[in-house]
């Protein structure tokens, strides 16, 4: 069971969180790298031509969640404190949990370095469009937000590798 699934204050946290930062819009629509995408952020199985409820996004948020929470469960430290969990698992929504276990958060995370792991956050607001990465102000805005709340986790914590 994930952490999300565990945790009434991880998954009231983190859909808050995501469904801030993505925005609800119940018919698919084109995101700026031409993706489409539905409610709040969902790409998976998307077509243009798909509508939905909020409340079915919302049920969509939660089960997605879940599923990135189980993925990361597996490369990041167990007994990082929620903020910290939560902004991850919100940076793994957007970017996917693949490439959150393998980047400089869960490196500096695993390493006891929390406020570089917190930091690094930063570096990943930009998308590939028309083959050149850019910097979108939405993912600035979003990151700046995981990175204030994750060093709110961060903050006189030090951690050693528990799995």
């Amino acid at each position: 069971m994930s952490r999300f699934a565990k945790s009434a204050g991880i998954a009231g946290l983190a859909v808050s969180l995501v469904a801030g930062a993505e925005g609800l819009r119940t018919v698919a629509y084109y995101d700026p790298p031409n993706i489409p995408t539905i409610c709040y952020g969902e790409t998976k199985g998307v077509k243009i031509t798909d509508t939905a409820t909020p409340e079915q996004c919302v049920a969509m948020l939660k089960t997605s969640l879940d599923g990135y929470s189980t993925a990361i469960d597996k490369c990041l430290p167990s007994n990082l404190p929620e903020p910290m969990y939560v902004a991850f698992l919100s940076a793994a929504y957007n970017i996917g949990a693949p490439a959150l276990c393998t980047s400089s958060m869960a490196i500096r995370a695993n390493a006891g370095n929390l406020n570089g792991a917190c930091d690094a956050l930063l570096m990943w607001d930009k998308a590939t469009i028309a083959g050149v990465r850019v910097a979108l102000p939405g993912l600035t805005k979003r990151r700046k937000m995981e990175r204030d709340l994750c060093m709110k986790g961060a903050t006189g914590v030090s951690l050693k590798w528990t799995q």
